[in-house]
């Protein structure tokens, strides 16, 4: 979603945010919804004014015409907003209608019960990977991580899988807008050391990384491909808490797992 006007040019014609089709109204009733990230379950219309960057006026406007919609409702008792049920339709739409989260669903299925492990399917988006299918083991680390949240890319193994599947220049640009920040004492952060890393991971088919985002937690991962295009469009990961984990020998089965599904769900 766009929330700045980055101009670009294609001849004489603009643009993105630039463009005479671009609806401000639309990313602003984009913006309201976005205020609601997860942090606060309500926020006050001053809040989400504060947030918006929008006066009080404006967001009363957006609030209004959201709760009206459905995508919004209001705790009268301490009159505050909060995201209404009509809000998960979006994902609804995008899942059920989603080729690959179809194609991949049976082979995480299959993957979680033969490990007992939780199994993901993950997609790139800018420099995050964004969960689409999630089958969760009751050896589940991490509870929170449902079907839609949002992890750095660099720093986690479907992430890292996917870029290894990617040109140079898209790894460089990916890098340069990422927060190369150490999560934990284990986070691999430096540039040039992500880099040798990513043609380890090509090299081999799959990538791995021990507690880099998450304490505790050790993944194994390997990209799906769409061969006619010669673009990655998802990963495939395996999730395992330290206290299974049983070294080397669980590390290559893990990747014999995720690459064998990865390439079955492939096209």
């Amino acid at each position: 979603m766009a929330t700045k006007k980055d101009t670009a040019r294609t001849g004489n014609e603009l643009t993105g945010a630039d463009s005479p089709l671009y609806v401000n109204s639309v990313e602003k009733a984009m913006k309201v919804l976005m205020a609601f990230d997860g942090q606060q379950r309500q926020l006050s219309l001053t809040q989400i004014a504060a947030l918006t960057g929008f006066d009080l006026s404006t967001t009363q406007r957006f609030t209004y015409t959201l709760m009206t919609l459905g995508y919004l409702s209001k705790d009268e008792a301490v009159r505050k907003y909060e995201l209404a049920p009509q809000v998960l339709n979006f994902a609804y739409h995008y899942l059920s209608s989603s080729d690959l989260v179809l194609r991949a669903t049976p082979y995480l299925q299959q993957l979680s019960r033969e490990t007992e492990e939780t199994t993901n399917l993950t997609i790139l988006d800018g420099t995050e990977i964004v969960f689409v299918q999630r089958i969760v083991s009751s050896n589940v680390l991490n509870p929170t991580v449902v079907t839609g949240t949002r992890l750095p890319a660099f720093c986690t193994a479907s992430g890292l899988a996917m870029m290894a599947a990617l040109d140079p220049h898209e790894v460089d640009d990916i890098l340069a807008r990422s927060d190369l920040r150490m999560y934990t004492p284990y986070t691999v952060a430096d540039k040039a050391a992500i880099k040798q890393r990513l043609i380890r991971f090509r090299e081999q088919g799959y990538a791995h990384s021990r507690e880099e985002y998450f304490l505790g937690d050790i993944s194994t991962a390997a990209v799906v491909m769409d061969h006619r295009r010669g673009r990655p469009v998802g990963a495939v990961n395996l999730a395992i808490v330290t206290a299974r984990w049983g070294g080397d020998a669980d590390e290559r089965r893990h990747a014999d797992l995720v690459m064998s599904a990865a390439r079955a769900i492939a096209n």
